[in-house]
């Protein structure tokens, strides 16, 4: 029997996970369509450590009582708030194991299509089955948004990619391979690439590489403090409003908040991977990417900088160019149902519980930076996010007695 329940979540990474709890304690009738923390399985490389820190880092459940560091704790990995790495292999651990107490019921099956129809949706699975709800969460993370340089984009796959294809990096083992980027991804990225033997170099049109500083230290003084508040997403007054306070950051002008989402927390390192990359792999900066050959097997590009042109010839080049978000590139939403959502800098366009233009169809992650910002970007936003969409959806009693707190730790 396909019952009609409140909620269809799309998605089971972390803010599909961190829904799930909140409508489960809430006690909304929901079900939970995908693969748990699939893009962190088969789109990240082994020996990866999230940018976080250890207390940005929580998927979200109404009380914080499955948290990162009670996870650590109970399984005796190392834990800091701030100062040790996050593994991506504890991360996905400790996923499984929020999975099993808060969200057990995920159906492990993709959503092919989602459709209205009168005042519900209709939604189909791809092992054949239906599903029905009054209301629809896409919570898809950034698996359909990646982006890749024009130059590259038509370039066959043994020559070209982005970073999120490769999970093995040990394939390019004394191959020739050259990282696109600037930011935490390809930084790691080429880091990963050179300790498994590959001869790698980094191309980026930044003049210089941008690190993140060291973490704060206990004995930070009331001034520094004051000066630079540690949250979610870093250090200073300006991430802090990122971080804690995507509500307000929803109240800024649309053009301001279109050029932040793009703009904000531009591309940086992290502090732990500097030493595996500075003097140790060879960067060519300030360039751009002027065309791209294929030549057999081997690539070649030429990279422009001012007037001139010079020609680099490798085996192969992977664009760590990021995501950008894209209405128009989540292929599971009905044509007639995806042009009724308005958009904003082509990503749907939300109210302040995440519903779109269209009743009944929220958004939450990555999909919706241009409306909340950066933290919608992490892990972080997900509490926000869990909270806020719970808050609208949840019965009228429930509704009552639903505070929404600020993002915290």
């Amino acid at each position: 029997m396909n019952e009609t329940v409140d909620v269809a979540i799309v998605g089971a990474g972390p803010y599909g996970l961190s829904l799930a709890a909140h409508l489960r304690s809430a006690g909304v009738s929901h079900r939970q369509f995908g693969v748990p923390l699939n893009l962190w399985r088969t789109a990240m490389p082994r020996g990866m450590y999230l940018k976080s820190q250890g207390f940005a880092s929580n998927l979200s459940d109404p009380h914080a009582s499955h948290t990162l560091e009670k996870f650590c704790r109970e399984t005796g990995r190392a834990y800091a708030d701030i100062g040790i790495p996050v593994s991506l292999e504890t991360f996905l651990e400790y996923g499984a194991w929020f999975e099993r107490h808060h969200a057990p019921d995920v159906e492990q099956v993709l959503v092919e299509d989602v459709r209205s129809v009168g005042d519900h949706y209709e939604l189909e699975l791809t092992d054949g089955r239906s599903a029905t709800a009054r209301n629809v969460v896409i919570a898809t993370g950034v698996e359909h948004f990646t982006r890749v340089p024009d130059v590259l984009a038509q370039l066959p796959a043994h020559l070209a990619s982005h970073s999120s294809a490769h999970v093995d990096l040990g394939v390019f083992r004394d191959r020739e391979v050259a990282v696109v980027g600037s930011g935490q991804s390809a930084l790691e990225t080429a880091a990963l690439l050179r300790e498994s033997g590959a001869s790698v170099r980094i191309i980026a049109r930044a003049s210089d590489i941008v690190w993140n500083g060291l973490p704060p230290t206990d004995d930070k003084s009331l001034r520094r403090r004051l000066r630079e508040p540690e949250a979610g997403l870093g250090s200073g007054w300006a991430t802090w409003f990122y971080s804690e306070h995507p509500d307000l950051f929803r109240r800024l002008p649309v053009s301001t908040r279109v050029r932040l989402a793009r703009t904000a927390m531009g591309p940086a390192g992290a502090w732990w991977l500097r030493e595996r990359v500075d003097g140790r792999i060879p960067m060519l900066l300030d360039r751009q990417l002027d065309w791209a050959d294929p030549t057999g097997d081997r690539l070649r590009l030429g990279l422009r900088r001012g007037g001139e042109t010079t020609t680099l010839t490798l085996d192969h080049i992977i664009s760590a160019t990021g995501y950008r978000p894209d209405l128009g590139r989540l292929p599971f939403i009905s044509p007639e149902l995806r042009g009724r959502v308005g958009t904003l800098d082509r990503a749907p366009r939300v109210d302040p519980g995440y519903q779109s233009t269209v009743p009944g169809l929220y958004f939450i992650g990555p999909a919706v930076t241009p409306t909340f910002g950066p933290v919608m970007r992490f892990v972080y936003g997900a509490d926000h996010a869990a909270r806020a969409v719970t808050g609208r959806i949840s019965p009228a009693r429930e509704r009552r007695a639903f505070a929404l707190p600020g993002v915290g730790r």
